[in-house]
């Protein structure tokens, strides 16, 4: 599970040969979510409340990195890490 970013606890994951929509894995502590790059929704799984908008927010910032990394995964290339939050 390459880790492409990590912030207040919580880690953002995407793995190689992983099924369509476009998404990333957000795990905060026990919990873990599938979030839909294209929405930032989750797609499965769940984080608390505040997880989950620190995740969007980062996400929102961030979206054209993460839409690159889902290319890249897909092609089987290294993925770029992507700056945290402030």
């Amino acid at each position: 599970m390459p880790r492409i970013s990590s912030f207040y606890g919580i880690v953002i994951a995407m793995y190689y040969r992983d099924h369509h929509p476009p998404h990333f894995h957000a795990i905060y502590a026990e919990y873990e979510a599938q979030i839909v790059i294209e929405t930032l929704e989750p797609l499965a799984g769940e984080l608390p409340a505040r997880a989950l908008r620190l995740v969007q927010e980062w996400a929102g910032i961030h979206r054209g990195e993460l839409e690159a990394n889902w290319t890249r995964a897909e092609a089987h290339l290294p993925l770029d890490t992507i700056e945290p939050l402030p």
